[in-house]
């Protein structure tokens, strides 16, 4: 069991993050902010598969106008990413925007953080404070040498400093670097000295081949240890599949139930039918099941059945044919063709 590290509890939107609320995933969009009506959509997709923050780059005064209608169109909590402009947060925060990430110490002169904060305060609207080892403040790498766990973390104590001292303490950190032990270290830092809630990830983790095992690896080490609030999963992909990918992760270590689970096994020499396509027609299906449900897809007669009757529903071959499983029970034999539509039926009827 894992235990879950306590910490501070803030709100987006109508989304707890800390506390004892359950880790959140977001994504980001990747359309143009002032193309309103493709982040529009592609907002509502990221909701289909369960995404439940959305975070939106807001680099000037024309995507903090867009922003505002964009507002208007979605019910999902919406985060502004904004960088050095004071301005545009307070545009998109007077508009009504759920959640800021931007860093105190880049924004300028201490009455221009001030008016951000004054602002926040009064609506409501928590910040990320998000730190990332490639845009390290200069002073901090040259004491460091290079972006090390002991630097990112000092970089975001730095920002802390600052909303601490103006008495606002409604705000979330991530600590994020391409390297997962670097990232992981940082995180462990942070977590032993302050009961700040967390957003992790792994940054600029990489095309989906590449980032899935990245972030499987950086995150299920974080998440195992309890440390971790909220998770984005940064892929050169599309964020629907950064969702998907979010939910397996916490799937895995049994930290949420919402999405759907296949098991296959690798298949061997035992096999006498090939299950590879079959395999990958259900893990497609089940992209889009939200319910909480387990199939086994199994290839042989030695661990296939136990496998299977473990599982929701299950099949497990024998030559030419296979055993259909439901919650334990042989429900019937049939031929390798009927495979997949049999299954499917017994999903659907679970849904």
């Amino acid at each position: 069991m894992i235990e879950r590290r306590q910490t501070r509890q803030i709100r987006i939107g109508d989304i707890k993050i800390g506390g004892d609320a359950p880790i959140s995933v977001q994504s980001m969009t990747k359309t143009n902010t002032v193309d309103v009506d493709s982040t529009v959509r592609q907002i509502l997709s990221l909701k289909d598969v369960g995404c439940e923050i959305v975070r939106i780059a807001i680099p000037d005064i024309e995507a903090a106008e867009a922003l505002c209608k964009i507002k208007k169109m979605v019910s999902m909590p919406i985060v502004a990413d904004i960088h050095f402009d004071w301005r545009l947060a307070l545009k998109v925060v007077d508009d009504g925007v759920d959640g800021l990430r931007i860093n105190p110490g880049n924004i300028g002169a201490r009455w221009k953080i001030k008016e951000v904060v004054d602002i926040t305060k009064e609506r409501g609207v928590p910040i990320r404070i998000g730190v990332n080892g490639g845009s390290l403040e200069k002073d901090i790498l040259q004491k460091h040498g290079h972006p090390t766990s002991e630097a990112i973390v000092e970089s975001a104590e730095r920002h802390m400093r600052i909303l601490q001292e103006m008495d606002f303490h409604d705000f979330k950190v991530s600590l994020k670097a391409s390297d997962v032990l670097t990232t992981i270290e940082a995180y462990r830092i942070f977590s032993q000295r302050y009961d700040y809630p967390l957003h992790i990830g792994i940054s600029e983790a990489g095309p989906p081949h590449t980032g899935i095992i990245k972030s499987s690896v950086g995150l299920g080490v974080l998440l195992y240890e309890g440390i971790g609030d909220t998770i984005r999963v940064s892929l050169t992909a599309q964020p629907e599949e950064e969702v998907r990918v979010a939910f397996k992760i916490l799937r895995a270590l049994g930290l949420r139930e919402q999405s759907a689970d296949i098991i296959s096994c690798p298949t061997c020499s035992r096999c006498a039918i090939d299950i590879k396509p079959l395999a990958s027609r259900i893990e497609e299906y089940l992209m889009n099941v939200k319910k909480p449900v387990k199939v086994a897809v199994m290839g042989c007669v030695v661990n296939g059945p136990g496998e299977a009757k473990e599982a929701d529903v299950g099949i497990a071959c024998g030559k030419l044919e296979g055993v259909l499983f439901k919650k334990g029970k042989v429900i019937k034999r049939l031929k390798s063709e009927d495979m997949y539509d049999a299954l499917i039926d017994l999903i659907e009827d679970m849904r």
